[in-house]
């Protein structure tokens, strides 16, 4: 905010102040090129220091390299400034940056020299992640955004478009399982109110047929059975026999003992 103040108090003839560019903890230049004293540098003698801060704000080392005949010479600073920046463009696009990669892009002559400025820019909080020196790239988790660019605005729409696009097939894709969820527990809920039906049916029927009588004679093994239960009461000898019907004689045969032969009195 300091920065910003001290480049809003100046005016025109103070394009100079384009070491801003060197503080080590400004990355966001975009509210720089709106302040009035410094969009009048975009048309004049000092169009070049504009131009320099336009590719702060939304260019790389790389851009800066192309144009390097018409825009002032960078001092050590802004060159570590500008190869920061650009390391942040690479990430937003990549989350593995190859070490071959990054020295065509910061034109860096070894990857001592690269790997001081990737370690830099972690102490920064400009990306984090890791280093890994094995497979010669950096990993990276996470980075710091820069100002968007007015040719960026369309790319920006497109993939909000996408976005919504693949949140509206998702919502449908769930909306679907639902609907099919519910299906299938109505159809559940009939079905256990089926069988409770039958089984209530069932009990009602078993529960009627024991509490009527039972028609016809007894099976056999019922009445035994029942007998068979009650204790034997005594039997009295004489009841057991029938009664004698009077006038009537009991006819009762006598035996002879002895021989067949008769004997007369004259022998």
């Amino acid at each position: 905010m300091t920065a910003l103040t001290e480049l809003g108090k100046a005016n025109s003839g103070n394009a100079n102040n384009v070491n801003l560019t060197e503080d080590g903890g400004l990355y966001v230049f975009s509210d720089i090129l709106e302040l009035p004293n410094v969009r009048e540098l975009e048309t004049g003698p000092h169009a070049p220091v504009y131009q320099l801060l336009n590719l702060f704000a939304y260019g790389t080392y790389c851009d800066y390299k192309e144009r390097a005949a018409s825009l002032p010479e960078l001092t050590p600073a802004q060159k570590n400034k500008l190869r920061h920046l650009s390391i942040i463009s690479l990430a937003s696009n990549l989350k593995c940056l190859p070490y071959s990669l990054l020295l065509q892009q910061l034109e860096l002559k070894n990857v001592r020299e690269l790997e001081d400025l990737l370690i830099e820019a972690v102490y920064c909080d400009i990306i984090q992640g890791k280093l890994d020196q094995r497979n010669q790239q950096v990993e990276v988790d996470c980075s710091m955004g820069r100002d968007l660019g007015p040719n960026e605005l369309p790319n920006i729409a497109n993939t909000l478009q996408e976005w919504c696009s693949g949140c509206e097939a998702v919502l449908c894709g769930i909306e679907e399982q639902v609907s099919r969820a519910n299906q299938y527990r109505e159809s559940q809920l009939k079905v256990k109110v089926q069988v409770e039906t039958e089984v209530s049916n069932l009990q009602k029927t078993l529960k009627a047929s024991s509490a009527s009588p039972s028609s016809g004679p007894a099976p056999a093994g019922a009445a035994s059975n029942q007998d068979a239960d009650q204790p034997a009461e005594p039997r009295d000898p004489a009841s057991s026999q029938e009664p004698r019907q009077p006038g009537k004689k009991s006819s009762k045969v006598k035996g002879l003992r002895g021989s067949g032969k008769i004997w007369s009195k004259s022998n």
